[in-house]
This record gives structure tokens, sequence and C-alpha cells, in this order.
């Protein structure tokens, strides 16, 4: 139900379906799942203020994601490390060659934030 939510065209026809699965979930007697899809239902469709070919983009965290297991990889060869800092070091390292490398400058957004507002 969720799901049907976020798929739809624009944001107006997004809360109309969140209102629908509302009420299918009232009439389940789910009372909690229904207030909390009220109470952040905003927050969830606000990549819908950008233009529609970056939604993907938006609400999902794939970039992050591959830098994380990128950093998970690493840190399973080590295996145990003496204190925290060495992790720390291991992981600032890490971070530093991403962000010297071509998929570190890779822009992954080129849209114009002036279009929505943020700047």
């Amino acid at each position: 139900m969720l799901k049907a939510i976020h798929a739809q065209e624009d944001k107006e026809a997004a809360r109309e379906k969140a209102k629908s699965v509302m009420e299918k979930l009232l009439a389940k007697k789910l009372d909690g799942i229904t207030k909390f899809i009220e109470e952040s239902l905003e927050e969830t469709l606000s990549y819908m203020d950008f233009s529609s070919e970056y939604w993907r983009k938006i609400r999902t965290n794939n970039g992050l994601e591959r830098i994380i297991k990128k950093i998970r990889r690493r840190t399973r060869v080590v295996g145990n490390f003496p204190d925290g800092y060495s992790a720390m070091m291991l992981v600032g390292a890490r971070l530093r060659h991403i962000s010297t490398t071509k998929w570190g400058t890779r822009q992954y957004l080129a849209c114009k934030y002036k279009e929505v507002g943020v700047l």
C-alpha cells in the first residue's frame, strides 16, 4: 500500500492515494500505522518538489549504500582493529580515495536548486 502512494505521478495524486490507504488501514483497525502515515506523509513526498527526472535519485540512497559497502569490505579484510582511531583512519582514507577519483567527482544530480526554492 505504501509503494502505491509513491508510485503516483504527482504530489496531489499521492496525497489522494494516501487518504484512501489510510481509510483502508483504519477499516482494519490499524490506528498506529495510520497516524504514522498521516504525520510523515509530507516529509516522504518532499522529493516530488523537484522535477520528476530526479525523483528516483532523491528518494533512494544508492550512492551512500555503495560507499558503506566499500568501507565494510575493507574493514572485514582487516578484521579486528586495535582501537577506534585506526578504524577511523581506514574509513577516512577510503573516503579520501573516493573523493579524489572520477567516481567521487561525478555529479549525482545536475538540477538547479533555485528551481525549487532551496537557495
